[in-house]
């Protein structure tokens, strides 16, 4: 029997788990409301890729400010 850890979240699992959240409500909101929603899944997957030549994310900051620990992908970043 495996034991369980307190294991807390750390950026990269936030980020990746808004980003996923935006993109899917995103689609959804276009599909049912406007097309425009279309524009803010764009605009989560051009701050995903800038992110990866970069290293540099807005959300990264915002999540640091309220405590949230460095993963593996964000680390001194």
């Amino acid at each position: 029997m495996q034991e369980k850890t307190d294991k807390k979240t750390n950026v990269d699992q936030a980020i990746m788990r808004m980003a996923g959240a935006f993109i899917l409500i995103s689609l959804a909101l276009g599909f049912f409301w406007t097309p425009w929603f279309y524009l803010l899944t764009a605009f989560v997957g051009l701050n995903m890729l800038q992110a990866s030549y970069t290293g540099f994310c807005p959300a990264v900051k915002v999540f640091r400010l309220l405590g949230i620990q460095y993963g593996s992908a964000f680390e001194g970043k």
